[in-house]
């Protein structure tokens, strides 16, 4: 089982060869469960107030690359503010 941050090191290096199950193990790991998953897409609250939201699609297994790199930007951010926080 690969873990979640080999997972992310391989995101950060090739965001577009991402597949889609495991940024959704990503995000999961990061953001809890998805508020949908029923379709294509999977969306993720954010703690923070704005654009309160994560969504990532499917494309025929792969994950799309720009939502990728948002997914990426969202960790960041939780990383900051968890070490502000410390």
């Amino acid at each position: 089982m690969t873990r979640i941050a080999d997972i992310v090191d391989e995101m950060e290096n090739n965001p577009k060869g991402v597949r889609f199950k495991d940024l959704c193990r990503v995000c999961d790991h990061y953001f809890d469960t998805a508020r949908q998953s029923g379709s294509s897409h999977r969306i993720y609250k954010m703690p923070w107030s704005g654009d309160p939201r994560v969504n990532i699609q499917n494309d025929k297994g792969m994950a799309k690359a720009y939502q990728v790199k948002q997914v990426l930007k969202a960790i960041e951010r939780i990383e900051n503010e968890k070490n502000d926080t410390d």
